[in-house]
């Protein structure tokens, strides 16, 4: 089994980090940390960057995620996506056989969320696997 991250080093995304790491400490499993990287747009030279851009992006912020695992002796996996959050997220949980997804949230409503199909949202929905919203340090 493992604790699968949302990690994209939001302000939702730090607290959120610290708990599945001590979760993945405390079941001695595996964090799988991931990154959703699907981007608006078709195709073309500019997509391609962009698409780059934001793999680049995702990698860097995964990095700290992997040190702050690492530093109390939690083994990692890290994967960066083609996919929204939700769906990468989903995707994760199930080839991992992960005991819950944890996700950060920004401190919204529930109706903002709704509206605006906000990851936490989407994942208590969508998921079959039990989903754990950390909300930030100053909600």
């Amino acid at each position: 089994m493992s604790v699968v991250l949302g990690y994209d080093e939001s302000p939702g995304a730090a607290r959120a980090l610290r708990i599945a790491v001590e979760l993945a400490n405390a079941f001695d499993e595996t964090l799988v940390l991931v990154y959703g990287v699907a981007v608006p747009g078709p195709s073309g030279e500019e997509y391609r960057t962009h698409v780059q851009a934001v793999r680049e992006a995702g990698r860097t912020g995964l990095r700290h995620a992997v040190t702050e695992a690492e530093r109390v002796g939690v083994p990692t996996v890290v994967e960066v996506i083609d996919k929204k959050p939700s769906e990468a997220l989903i995707d994760a949980a199930h080839r991992h056989a992960a005991r819950v997804i944890v996700v950060g949230s920004w401190g919204e409503s529930p109706m903002r969320g709704a509206l605006l199909g906000s990851t936490p949202h989407k994942l208590l929905h969508l998921s079959q696997v039990p989903v754990l919203c950390v909300p930030p340090d100053s909600f």
